[in-house]
């Protein structure tokens, strides 16, 4: 795929994540324990996948433009009446984006170990 096509995906993507981030959430019958922090995690690393596959920026701007984004979003919801911030779940959107940039440099040195095999 092009830069443009995973632009207009992180766009969209962005666009849906942050609408869920600020919907009110209704207490379902089951309750999985921390499962917030796994979104985070989750959403955060889908954000770093995108970003990286769409702009040609170095890992820190990536990771500087995806903190900053984390930040906003538990700032956002801190203002909101039936949502709350928490560190946590900023933490969990940090480590879901290192560890995208740490499994493509995993990846990558594999594959060129494999390649001088």
């Amino acid at each position: 795929m092009t830069r443009q096509v995973y632009r207009t995906l992180l766009l969209l993507f962005l666009i849906v994540i942050t609408y869920l981030f600020a919907k009110e959430v209704k207490n379902h019958v089951v309750r999985i324990e921390h499962l917030d922090k796994v979104v985070h995690f989750g959403v955060f690393f889908a954000l770093a996948f995108f970003s990286h596959h769409a702009f040609r920026f170095k890992i820190w701007f990536h990771m500087t433009l995806l903190i900053s984004y984390g930040a906003a979003v538990e700032w956002m919801q801190s203002t909101l009446p039936y949502r709350q911030a928490s560190l946590g779940d900023f933490i969990a959107d940090v480590m879901g984006a290192i560890s995208y940039f740490v499994a493509i440099w995993l990846f990558r040195k594999y594959r060129l170990r494999r390649g001088e095999q």
